[in-house]
């Protein structure tokens, strides 16, 4: 009896595990840059409403092709407008800020907007560095949990003047 006990609780331990594993597999991105992948949790525990965004952009390969427009050294590399210029985005409404105490340190994603906070939509930001003045003022939906260094490679610029672009952003399989 108590061997049966012992297995059904290792099978019930594995259960568990394989089906948060599965999960979590949908809350992981890949960025694919021209140095290397990039691999992003999504942080839907803190901003669930930008995460539904950004994964349905994703299906849509929205983010595919699109430059970083904005990359200032020692701040942050921006991307996500498909005209380039930092002044566009999707064809969905803006979102609704889903401000968190989840501090920007390096490697955090975080939603660009407006002055208006309520003015997200398709465009994010990496932060190469630690950016404190930026909390509780913009949603933070990510983290780097691997390839920092892809990150870091990228062309600095207001615009760069030759801007390197996403090849591929996806969910992991």
């Amino acid at each position: 009896m108590r061997y049966i006990m012992i297995v059904l609780t290792a099978f019930a331990v594995m259960s568990t595990s394989v089906s948060a594993w599965a999960a979590d597999k949908e809350m992981i991105m890949l960025m694919e840059l021209k140095t290397g992948t990039v691999k992003i949790n999504l942080r839907e525990d803190l901003a669930p409403g930008h995460v539904e965004r950004i994964k349905t952009l994703i299906e849509e390969k929205f983010y595919d092709g699109i430059v970083f427009h904005r990359v200032i050294d020692g701040f942050m590399a921006q991307t996500g407008d498909p005209t380039g210029t930092g002044m566009g985005g999707s064809e969905y409404p803006d979102l609704r800020a889903e401000f968190s105490d989840a501090p920007f340190k390096r490697g955090t994603l975080g939603m660009a907007r407006s002055q208006h906070p309520d003015s997200a939509n398709s465009q994010f930001f990496i932060c190469f560095d630690d950016a404190t003045w930026l909390n509780g003022q913009y949603t933070v939906f990510g983290e780097v949990v691997e390839g920092m260094e892809h990150i870091d490679a990228i062309a600095k610029g207001e615009p760069p003047a030759t801007p390197d672009a996403i090849i591929s952003l996806r969910l992991a399989d």
